[in-house]
Formats: structure tokens, C-alpha cells, sequence
């Protein structure tokens, strides 16, 4: 019953001094608020790149040259990493040379693994696509990716047809000008009417091509648009000046349990397609569906880190503020220490007065501070469309740390209230 009393008490005097409270709670509230929005914020970031980067599915892997090649300031794009003497010695070094079309063909027809095979090579990334007729002009904005593929490619990346065919292999062989449209350029030129989209001409650039497929929408995050896209065949693209300098290679095994047999089996069917001896490391890069949203993912667990000294501070800045303005509280309320001490009441029930007051002052901070905090990220994440994002785990850990931030700053006070003397204080 004494705890009770205490507790009511304590919000009593808390409600009576709404100016001191106030600020209090509010330094508090600021700094979980500033955490609370950078996590879920972060939360929101790491579904978004899940979702952009889950193109394939588990069951599927790339491969990708190795580049070793990078600028120092202002060098030359063919500046180079150094080369250990005993390869130079020994045989002419393979790193940094990107996967060519021939590597890329030969990879396809050595490669007899129950999988799906795809090569692709990058077009341009900010493209625009114009439909003109005697009538009309429409003409998308400049930021259309163009890729090149190859009949599997759709497949591999999850895409399907909404209306039209897929390139066959005299469209891949020729690379004659035909392409797949993606859902949003149908809506912008065609106004969502896939069927009327069928065998038109588009500019793609300054070149016409004619659209003999469809996609169904994938939907768009902040950082992939997989519907503002116009797939071609890779040996179109590789005539454009656009083009990317390194064929890809896509893997889709036949069940996600066979993808690491699948890689091992890739690996040693494509090192002697590039050339490498035995004692050489490979020279190309094999990435799982989801390991660039893993990289991305990592980057943004560092950022965690960092909100959370940046909220660590604020803290540490506001528990400085609670202290004062409890020591100040101590001060004001000598002559009602000293009425509890004088009507029976111990040193145990001043410091429990005094320390549920500091507490609670700042379980409010913290309640405020979160409510707020996970309101501002989840209008981050709306912006990045993705769905409601409350991270509990950060929650209890917010709640925890503001109660035994309460408790450090409230504890010398109320020790200092529950040792005075109550004969000096009244």
C-alpha cells in the first residue's frame, strides 16, 4: 500500500509542476524520438531493398566479372591494382577482364546442370520511349532502363507475360529491333492497354523497335522501378553505344536445394572458359539472388549503430537535465521532507517518493518520444511503399533504457532528500 501511495504521490506532484515536467519529458522524448525514427526509418530501407533485390528467386545466382580495377582521384579509368612479381613472372595476369560474349555463349552450351541459363548485357539507364503516330505524340520521361536478354531471361528474373510472346531465338541470334515493354511505359504511351500495345513501334533513343510483348506489373520501391523497363534481346544491345562493358550470367536451378551444387558446378565450367590455372583465384564473382540486398542490408546495420550513440547522447544529455531539476525539487520541498519524516515516514519511503517521480518523468519522455518517433519513420517508409513498420524490439530496449536512465538520475537526488535532518527541514 505504501508503494501505491507513493506512486500516486509522486504523479500528483509531477501534474503540479507541469513546467518543470515538461521539459523534462520533452529532452527525453527528443532524444528517443531521434532513435526510434532513424530505426524504423532503417526497418523501412532494409524491406524496400529486400523486395528490390528478391528479382530472383532462391533457388537462382549470378555471375559477374571480378573487377579489380578501380580510380585513384583523378587517374585514368585503366588504372590498376598491383599484381604480385611471381604471376607476372609466371603468366599473364586475368584479373579485371570483363565476361565477353564469347565466354558468356561458351558458358551456356558447356553448361549441362539441371538449370535455366540466361545471359544479359546492360543497356542504358536513363532511356526514353516515345510512341508517335499521325494523331498523337507520348513520350516517357528520361529514366527507362533498357536490358538486354535472352529467351530465358524473363523467367529467370520473375517476370511474366500479360499479353504478347517472349523472344525466340531467331530474335536472340539476330538481334533485330523487338522489344518487351514493362507495365508502367505500357500505362504512360498505351494508357494500360497491353493488347493495343502489341506488334506497335516505339522509339527506344533514337532507334524504332517493335513491341511484341507485354510484362505484368512487379511493382517499384525507392530503389528499383521493375515495371519502367524496356527488355531487348542482349545482341541488340551490344550494337547500342550504350551498352554495358560486361556480359551477366544467370543460373536458375531446377530446386533451391541444388543451388550449391549448382555453383560448384558453374565455377568449374566457367574457370577454364576464362582461362585460369589451378593455383589461380577466380576472376569472377558468383552472387546469390539476395546478396546485394545483404551488402546494402550490412551498410545499413552500421547506420543502426550510429543512431543509437546519437540517441545514447541525447540520453546521457537528458538524465543530466533530470537530475538538476530533481536536485532543484529537493531543494523546493524541504519543509514536506521533513512533514514525512516528522508523521513517521522513513528514509526508504523519501527515496522511493523521489526516485518513482524521476522514473516516471521519464517513462512519459520515453512513451512520447517513441509514439512520435516510429509515427516519423513509418512516414519515411510510406514514402519508400512499404507497410507499417513497428520495431518492438527496439521498443522494450528504448523503454528499459529511459526507466534506469530515471533511476541513475533521480538516485543521488533522492538519496540527498532522504538524509536530511527533519527537525533542520522544517
Amino acid at each position: 500500500m505504501q508503494l501505491m501511495d507513493s506512486l500516486q504521490n509522486a504523479w500528483h506532484t509531477i501534474r503540479g509542476n507541469k513546467l518543470r515536467t515538461g521539459i523534462t519529458v520533452a529532452i527525453i522524448a527528443i532524444g528517443i524520438m531521434a532513435l526510434m525514427v532513424i530505426i524504423t526509418a532503417i526497418e523501412a530501407m532494409n524491406q524496400s531493398l529486400r523486395e528490390s533485390f528478391s528479382t530472383m528467386g532462391a533457388n537462382s545466382f549470378s555471375i559477374r566479372f571480378k573487377e579489380r580495377q578501380f580510380r585513384v582521384g583523378g587517374g585514368h579509368r585503366n588504372n590498376v591494382t598491383k599484381i604480385r612479381k611471381s604471376n607476372l613472372k609466371e603468366r599473364k595476369s586475368n584479373e579485371g577482364r570483363t565476361i565477353t560474349y564469347e565466354e558468356a555463349t561458351t558458358f551456356k552450351e558447356r553448361f549441362h546442370y539441371p538449370a535455366l541459363v540466361s545471359i544479359s548485357l546492360r543497356g542504358n539507364f536513363a532511356e526514353t520511349v516515345a510512341y508517335i503516330t499521325d494523331k498523337t505524340s507520348i513520350k516517357t520521361n528520361p529514366n527507362v532502363t533498357v536490358q538486354g536478354g535472352d529467351e530465358n531471361y524473363l523467367a529467370l528474373n520473375g517476370y511474366s507475360l500479360a499479353s504478347g510472346r517472349n523472344f525466340n531465338e531467331l530474335d536472340v541470334q539476330s538481334g533485330r529491333n523487338v522489344c518487351v515493354l514493362g507495365n508502367e511505359i505500357v500505362n504512360k504511351l498505351f494508357k494500360g492497354n497491353v493488347t493495343r500495345a502489341i506488334d506497335k513501334i516505339v522509339k527506344v533513343g533514337n532507334l524504332p523497335y517493335r513491341v511484341i510483348g507485354v510484362m505484368k506489373p512487379k511493382g517499384a520501391s525507392a530503389f528499383l522501378n521493375l515495371d519502367n523497363i524496356v527488355i531487348t534481346t542482349y545482341n541488340n544491345v551490344r550494337r547500342l553505344p550504350t551498352a554495358g562493358i560486361s556480359f551477366s550470367i544467370g543460373v536458375m536451378a531446377n530446386d533451391y536445394k541444388m543451388v550449391n551444387d549448382a555453383i560448384g558446378e558453374a565455377t568449374g565450367v566457367f574457370r577454364p572458359i576464362r582461362h585460369l590455372a589451378i593455383e589461380e583465384d577466380d576472376n569472377f564473382y558468383i552472387d546469390k539472388s539476395d546478396a546485394l540486398a545483404e551488402t546494402f542490408i550490412g551498410f545499413l546495420s552500421g547506420i543502426s549503430g550510429s543512431a543509437g550513440v546519437i540517441g545514447l547522447i541525447t540520453l546521457i544529455g537528458a538524465a543530466i537535465g533530470l537530475m538538476n531539476i530533481m536536485l532543484v525539487a529537493v531543494t523546493e520541498r524541504t519543509k514536506e521532507v521533513g512533514l514525512i519524516k516528522a508523521l513517521g515516514g522513513t528514509r526508504k519511503m523519501v527515496k522511493q517518493q523521489f526516485l518513482l517521480e524521476s522514473v516516471l518523468i521519464s517513462l512519459i519522455g520515453s512513451i512520447i518520444g517513441i509514439f512520435l518517433g516510429v509515427l516519423g519513420g513509418n512516414i519515411i517508409g510510406m514514402a519508400l511503399d512499404t507497410g507499417f513498420i513497428i520495431p518492438w524490439l527496439w521498443i522494450l530496449t528504448g523503454i528499459i533504457i529511459c526507466f534506469l536512465t530515471g533511476l541513475g538520475a533521480g538516485y543521488y537526488p533522492a538519496t540527498k532528500a532522504a538524509k536530511l535532518d527533519p527537525i533542520v527541514a522544517l
